[in-house]
């Protein structure tokens, strides 16, 4: 197993959470959440949106003045042929109405030369940053059937 960095940040933080699989839900109006929030999306090339689910780790400072937000995509479709010509890989961009948050920090995780999958790491510095992103997470999550797991 080999990892290509395009950047590398570090920060060290307490308390673990994460986003996992849940089943879906339909909002109180009797729309479904894919319906109210189909406009979150993850993207590696800009224009080009990730339709592979990630894992989602979370951790946190104790007095919630910062965190990170570690992304695992296996076998995404940016790796795909037919999105080779879309464009270069060129960070991670959550998108979603209230605007984009962005990351260089975006690793490609290669087996035997062939990609397998993408690690890309969010530092959220503040606890506004993080507010914001726990808001685009629980567009994004109710989007694609994810349920927020609170760590021991």
């Amino acid at each position: 197993m080999k990892f290509v960095s395009l950047s590398i940040l570090a920060s060290i933080i307490s308390q673990a959470a994460a986003f996992a699989p849940s089943p879906a839900f339909t909002s109180s109006r009797g729309l479904s959440t894919t319906e109210l929030y189909a406009d979150a999306s993850i993207q590696f090339v800009k224009g080009l949106a990730e339709q592979v689910v990630p894992d989602i780790k979370l951790t946190r400072a104790r007095d919630g003045s910062s965190g990170t937000a570690t992304f695992r995509f296996k076998n995404p479709n940016v790796f795909d042929a037919s999105t080779a010509n879309e464009g270069e890989v060129t960070g991670m961009f959550l998108i979603d109405d209230e605007g984009e948050l962005t990351t260089t920090d975006v690793n490609a995780k290669f087996i035997n030369g062939k990609p397998e999958a993408i690690e890309s790491m969010v530092v959220l510095k503040t606890a506004e940053e993080w507010d914001r992103f726990m808001r685009f997470m629980d567009r994004y999550g109710e989007a694609n059937g994810l349920a927020f797991n609170k760590g021991k």
